[in-house]
């Protein structure tokens, strides 16, 4: 994340200025709960009860904006386009409201999950971007995965080594699943996927992109007999958004070879 970027998420992330708070923040509770005191010596002392507040500023934000380069480095979102720069009007199909609803968190409070279905090409893997990092800026916990890197996380000979990868999938507020069922995977792969599902259920919220209807995961997950079962806790609590349309980025190759095909 360029500097750009993380100066305006630790504006936008500044705790309130009011300073008892932010001095119980910095593990300072004796200073806070005795601060009229406090400042009353400082000003009968000549001392600036401004510095004071300028100073537990500075360091609230400091606090707030490692914690958010931490966070991200976790969550592992990657480089993307903000919303501002998505064109609504290239798709054929697209449900706005949804998805701009979807962009205000509400559903992660109500632990719901949010699915992205399209193919290739229309701005899922985008969308579900600008969502975990709306999400980061809220000061929720995320993790931003593609399937197969966590179906592949998952694959192991120790039960105990899969509890603790499967906690830590479980644990953050938001979980992003990337290019769901691009790829064909083995039998224990929906297993593991409905593992994964399960212990979230109810509990915490999944954004989910993929290029394939629900009818068609059976090909994706080949002899699955938990392909049902995953269906239902998955969809159960959910918004679905559909689109539909060519592919954005085949066009704007097209243009750019255009573009340099001018020049030539």
């Amino acid at each position: 994340m360029n500097s750009p970027t993380l100066t305006k998420l630790t504006k936008m992330t500044t705790t309130t200025n009011d300073l008892p708070t932010q001095l119980l923040q910095l593990g300072l509770p004796a200073t806070a709960h005795a601060l009229d005191d406090f400042l009353a010596r400082a000003t009968k002392s000549r001392w600036s009860p401004r510095l004071i507040q300028e100073l537990a500023r500075a360091e609230v934000q400091e606090r707030s904006r490692r914690s958010l380069e931490r966070r991200l480095r976790v969550a592992r979102i990657g480089r993307f386009r903000p919303m501002a720069d998505f064109n609504w009007n290239w798709p054929s199909k697209i449900d706005r409201p949804t998805i701009e609803r979807a962009l205000t968190l509400d559903f992660i409070p109500e632990a719901r999950n949010f699915i992205l279905m399209g193919s290739n090409g229309l701005g899922k893997t985008m969308m579900a971007q600008n969502i975990a990092f709306a999400a980061l800026q809220a000061g929720y916990s995320v993790l931003f995965r593609t399937a197969s890197d966590i179906l592949t996380d998952l694959h192991c000979d120790s039960p105990q080594i899969l509890r603790r990868r499967l906690q830590r999938y479980a644990r953050p507020d938001l979980l992003c699943i990337d290019e769901l069922a691009y790829l064909s995977y083995d039998d224990d792969a929906a297993d593991l996927l409905y593992e994964l599902v399960s212990r979230r259920y109810e509990r915490r919220s999944i954004v989910i992109t993929t290029n394939k209807a629900f009818k068609e995961w059976n090909t994706v997950f080949p002899n699955a007999t938990s392909i049902a079962t995953l269906l239902d806790r998955l969809t159960h609590h959910a918004d679905i958004s559909l689109l539909e349309g060519q592919s954005y980025r085949v066009r704007e190759s097209e243009i750019e070879i255009a573009a340099r095909r001018q020049k030539s």
